[in-house]
């Protein structure tokens, strides 16, 4: 948790659902994997030296308590509003997290409107279940809480987004971090429909974050991947966030050493590391956000 998030899209981060661990009484976080974007789990490595040292799993373990923690932090945060992204350590609708825990994090957001809370999910049937038996949230979504799924290529698109548009929020995102195949969105951008017999169109989604993968294992984003869904965003008028190349970057992008990695089309990246490859696309950042956000 921390004011100063280095991480490009947000503020601050809000960890308030943390895992005790019993036998050692070590504190940490603890998450299920559930897709190949999980593999190279950035918060399971930094949980594994500054948590509780637990690997994060296919299944629940069971000697961890979940227990909330720092629920006042948002509430502390007085000089200034923030962009907080809740739980960049763990998924706050992962099924180790009671209905009622997930009430007290909503609680806090809802009491907190100078913020905005942005929250992502790998399991987003089990944010629409919730929210729609919380009747008050279904009604009347939170208008400082965006709500988005992480998707790393078609397959979880397909099956994640779909579920997050049934969902009522003030803001829908999507994060495609790590970056790991093509997608294509035309089929959630839009909504069409018949009035008066005219065709209407309108934009479901309300942001798109980009980025590759980083960290020793990280596997390469070809750049083609993030082009097309800035220009499906472009074409869209939706805000397009780049948040980074990851480990490796397009030799068009950026000159220097680094091992080649080769794409079966041709296209070439090298690997130079996080920080040099940079969050240039096409020579310019892409740093776009919701109206709202202003």
């Amino acid at each position: 948790m921390g004011d100063r998030s280095t991480i490009e899209w947000t503020d601050a981060t809000w960890n308030p659902i943390a895992a005790f661990d019993r036998v050692t009484g070590r504190r940490g976080w603890f998450c299920t994997k559930v897709s190949e974007g999980c593999r190279n789990c950035y918060a399971e490595s930094f949980n594994k030296f500054r948590g509780n040292g637990h690997e994060y799993t296919a299944q629940n373990l069971p000697n961890v308590r979940f227990e909330l923690v720092n629920l006042d932090q948002p509430f502390r945060w007085r000089r200034r509003p923030r962009l907080i992204f809740v739980n960049s350590m763990t998924d706050l609708f992962g099924d180790f997290v009671s209905d009622e825990d997930i009430a007290e994090v909503f609680k806090v957001m809802y009491k907190s409107p100078r913020h905005i809370f942005q929250v992502l999910t790998k399991r987003p049937e089990r944010m629409l279940d919730w929210i729609i038996r919380s009747a008050f949230l279904s009604n009347a979504p939170l208008q400082n809480v965006w709500l988005g799924v992480s998707v790393e290529d078609q397959k979880t698109a397909d099956e994640r987004i779909p579920v997050l548009l049934q969902t009522p929020a003030a803001v829908r995102w999507i994060s495609a971090e790590p970056l790991l195949g093509s997608i294509d969105l035309n089929n959630c951008l839009y909504t069409r429909y018949l009035e008066g017999g005219a065709r209407h169109m309108y934009n479901q989604l309300d942001w798109v974050v980009v980025g590759g993968e980083s960290g020793p294992s990280a596997r390469p984003m070809h750049p083609k991947w993030a082009r097309s869904i800035r220009d499906q965003c472009k074409a869209a008028d939706i805000p397009f966030f780049f948040k980074q190349w990851g480990e490796f970057v397009s030799v068009s992008e950026v000159a220097g050493p680094g091992v080649h990695h080769h794409f079966s089309d041709g296209a070439t990246v090298r690997r130079t590391g996080k920080k040099l490859a940079g969050r240039l696309l096409d020579g310019r950042d892409w740093n776009e956000y919701p109206e709202v956000a202003a």
